[in-house]
Parts: C-alpha cells; structure tokens; sequence
C-alpha cells in the first residue's frame, strides 16, 4: 500500500512540479484546478494554498498573497514560515505595525530550530519596520542585533545592506556623522558584492549625503555611479528577457520542423501504398497536392510579411552604425585631440589650460553617454524591445526627479534654473519614456544656453484635453529652418547646426518618437541667438470630481 497520501492527484503533483521549478504562472493555474474538484484533504488543501500564496509573493502580487496565506490551517507544517511571509508581505505593502505582530509571534515561537535560522532576518525586519514608526529607540535596539551575525561570519552583503539601514536610521535622527559613518561602511562593502541592486542603493545614499554636505561634485560622482548601477540592471534584465524570447522562438521553430517532417512522412507512405490502391492513391495525391499548395500560399506569406520586418530592421541597423561611424567617431577623435593638447599642457605645468582641458573632456564624455544612452533607448523604441505602461504621473514630482541630476552641470555655468510647475498638474504618460524625453531636452537646453543663462520649466493650460510643458532656455537659438528641420517626421536624423556642440540630433529624434507612443504632440519655438522653447503636450490625467 502507498504511503503517499496524495495518490491519483494528477493535478497536485504538476502544481508541485511546477512550483519546484520556479514556474509561477503554471503553479497558480494547476493549483486552481486542484482546489476546483472538491478537495476534501485538509492538508491538501493548505498545500494549494501555500503554493499559490508564494506564487503570488514572487510575482509581487502581494495582496492576492496575503489571502491565500490566510486561508492555511494553523495545523499545517510549514505554518510558522506563513506569519515569516505575510510579515514580509506587510513590509511590502507599508503595513508596518501588522508586520511587527506577524514577527512577534515568531520570535515567541517555541520552534528553536526555525527561530535559529530566521532570528537574523528577524530581528532586521523588526528593527525596520520600528523605523518606518519612527520608534527610533527600538529600531536601534533590533538593528544592532542584527548585524552581530553578519559581522561574525563576514557575510558581506547583509552587512552592506545592514550599515544602510543603520545609516537611514541615525540620518532621520540627525546625528549625521554616525549616519555617515555607516554610509560610508555600506558603500564600500557593496563593492565586494555581485548584487547591482544593493550597489545601486548605497551610491544613491552617499550621493544624497554628499548633496546635503554641499559636495556637488563628490555628490555626481556618486549619482553617476548609481546611473551606472541602475543601467547594469536595467540590462541584464533585458538580457533575460532576450534570451527567454529566443528559446521560445527556436522551440516553435522546432515544433514546424517535426510538423513537416511528419507530413513528408504521410506523402511516403500513401506513395508506397499507391500502386495497391490506384483510385484511393489519386484521390490522395490531389489532397495531398491541394494541402501542399495552400501550405506554400501560407509560407510565401510569411515569408513576405518576414522579409517586411527585415527590412524595417536593417534600416535601423543602417541608422545606428551610420551614427556610430561619423559622430561618434568623431567625438572620440575630439577627445583624443584634447587628451593629446592635455599630455602637452602637463609638462611645463600649465594648470589653467589643464583645467580648461579637463572641463572640456568632462563634456565630451557627458554627451558621448548621452549619446549612447539615446541610441541604446531609440534602438529598443524602434525594435519595440521596450517596456511600455500609460499611467497618472504627478509633473511637478517627475520634472523634480529629473532636473536633480542636472543642478550641478547647470551650476558650472551659473545657469539661473526656475521650475514653475505646479503641484495640480497631472498627465497621462508612460513614466520612464517621459523622464527620456526631459532628460533630453533638459540636457539640450543646458549644451546650448551660455554662461550666466537661464533654464525655465512652466505648465500652459491651453485646451482642456492637453496639459503643456515647456523647457524655456536663453541660449543660442536656430532659424527657422532648422526648427522646421527638426519638427519633420523623417526616419533620418536631423543635423545641428552648432557645430561646436557634440551630438548627432538623435535626441530630438528620440524624444519626438516616445511623445507620440505617449499619444502627445511635440512643438518648437526659437529665434536665432534669443533662446529656445521645447514645448512638450501630454493627454491630462482624469480627476475625480
């Protein structure tokens, strides 16, 4: 007699198979099925419900989760990894205090074994949930515990992420040099480790702390340095999505071979079998002759409709190494010129023109990133790679965001910056394309305003359907031809006519491309030597009321 208790539940064991292989979207489908047949074995039961519980947690869903969680019997094994994981949950959803009781009864648990494994993450948790209660006193207490393990095993990553919180923790309290101390801690911990995303979070802290020490410089550095991080993640999570789409491609591409060869196979054998069965053979033969036909109708259009596709992508492929074999050339011919002239400055110890040098390589490596950032994002834009969600932003807090990473390039030039948005203004746009398009015309609007300029952002509510944003600079201007040059729907991109500025007019190509997916319009207005305007019209977000 079989000592499984779960005997003749086909759909149990691929629930458990699927979950075991992280297959999340597959574990919710076959559990469902599971628990829609009358499942009268409670501990069957809570084992659908645990697996769809985790599902939903990893696919951060977490308010589904937390009902799944809530329906397992306290009598289920693994029960005390339940309040583990709606504790975690609670985090997620800033339910704080509700975390802290889900914590609290573990750490009165009489499960030693469990608590010894867990005590760690614990007491971490509980310390920053005290943190976000602003019960600093406690938050401490449970921190510092926290970190005793970590630091006796030389566990890295914990201790980077650990001296962070700490960090925060003295920061909101304003005792800023044992905040510091701990940043700094953090910071150089995460170098250690192979996690971007911690890497990632301890740049972002040390340049906000250097921000309010008033350390622009040092504070770019580290901004940069987040940039970096944020990037290398952004990337190999496109990676994998590249490869997961390729796999997907070769194995239906397998499939159609086997699905020919099968049909090969039936012409052979109806061909063997014909000269027994003459009349069946020719009535076979024009089936088969039929078939073959609307099969060659069906691929020849596929084939086209590749060909189509081919096309559109070696254009692009045309595009992008037209740029990199001219501007981008070119810039880095400039920069080697410029390292050249630097060596030749260094010598007799010429400091002002080494300095002068170095202000103008730092430019030039600021728009060749730019550059490749653009040509990275009109690339994915063009191949439709992108992730793409309309939502309702708030203007004011995303220009904000936008414009903090500029202040100090405008502050080599002493450009006067003034954001006039008001908090009410609200539109309907994908955030990260939007932030594309401000970056670019903040950044053009910067490269082309003179020293002692002034950079303006103001809201104009001219129709009701439309709120527009516009960048207002002082700077160099274009002529009319050149505006309308720029306002053309071309698929080659515009040329500057300020030749002394690096840049390929890939940007405003760019930008033109994510306002229109964002369902907006795009307008210029410039005099030549008075400045420039680059209004930008986005679709307002529907208020309530």
């Amino acid at each position: 007699m079989s000592s499984d208790p779960f005997v003749g539940e086909t759909n149990f064991y691929k629930t458990r198979s699927f979950f075991l292989q992280k297959e999340w979207d597959s574990t919710l489908v076959y559990s469902a099925k599971q628990l829609n047949q009358s499942v009268k074995n409670s501990t069957l039961k809570d084992y659908c419900y645990f697996f769809r519980a985790y599902s939903f947690n990893k696919k951060e869903v977490f308010k589904e989760a937390q009902k799944e969680y809530s329906k397992i019997s306290s009598d289920f094994e693994f029960y005390s990894h339940v309040n583990i994981y709606l504790g975690e949950i609670a985090i997620e959803l800033k339910e704080f205090q509700n975390a802290i009781d889900y914590f609290k009864i573990i750490e009165k648990s009489n499960d030693h074994k469990l608590i010894s494994k867990v005590k760690v993450n614990i007491e971490h948790n509980l310390g920053i949930c005290y943190l976000h209660l602003k019960q600093y006193d406690k938050s401490e207490a449970y921190l510092l515990k926290s970190i005793e393990a970590p630091e006796v095993k030389k566990d890295t990553l914990k201790l980077a992420r650990f001296y962070g919180d700490m960090g925060v923790l003295y920061y909101e309290q304003y005792n800023d040099e044992l905040a510091i101390s701990y940043f700094q801690k953090a910071y150089q911990l995460s170098k250690s480790t192979k996690d971007y995303k911690v890497k990632q979070n301890m740049a972002l802290n040390m340049a906000v702390v250097e921000e309010n020490r008033k350390k622009f410089s040092e504070s770019l550095r580290y901004r940069k340095e987040y940039e970096k991080w944020k990037d290398s993640l952004n990337n190999q999570s496109k990676i994998w999505e590249v490869a997961r789409i390729e796999k997907e491609f070769a194995i239906k591409q397998k499939q159609k071979e086997v699905s020919l060869l099968k049909s090969e196979n039936k012409a052979k054998v109806a061909e063997r079998n014909g000269f027994l069965y003459t009349a069946i053979a020719l009535l076979l033969l024009l089936l088969t002759t039929i078939y073959f036909y609307r099969e060659k109708v069906k691929s020849t259009r596929i084939i086209t409709t590749q060909k189509e596709d081919l096309d559109a992508l070696n254009a692009t492929k045309d595009q992008i190494l037209s740029i990199l074999s001219h501007d981008l050339r070119s810039s880095i011919i400039a920069l080697k010129y410029s390292n050249r002239l630097l060596s030749d400055e260094l010598a007799p110890n010429n400091l002002d023109n080494v300095n002068s040098l170095l202000d103008q390589n730092s430019t030039m490596v600021n728009s060749l990133y730019n550059l490749l950032d653009n040509l990275l994002q009109w690339a994915l834009s063009q191949t439709k790679n992108s992730y793409f969600e309309i939502t309702s932003l708030p203007l004011l807090s995303i220009t904000e965001q936008v414009v903090y990473n500029y202040l100090p390039l405008m502050k080599e030039k002493n450009i006067i910056f003034t954001n006039n948005v008001l908090k009410s203004d609200m539109i309907q746009a994908d955030q990260e394309s939007f932030k594309i398009v401000l970056r670019n015309l903040i950044d053009n609007a910067i490269k082309f305003s003179d020293q002692d300029g002034t950079i303006t952002l103001y809201t104009q509510n001219t129709h009701d359907m439309y709120c527009d944003l516009v960048i207002q600079d002082t700077g160099a201007g274009m002529t009319e031809e050149t505006r309308l040059e720029l306002l053309k729907d071309s698929v080659l991109l515009a040329k500057k006519e300020h030749e002394d500025k690096i840049g390929t007019g890939l940007g405003v190509q760019l930008c033109k491309t994510m306002i229109k997916k964002n369902q907006g319009m795009f307008a210029i207005e410039s005099t030549l030597g008075k400045g420039t305007k680059m209004i930008v019209s986005l679709p307002k977000a529907l208020t309530n009321g």
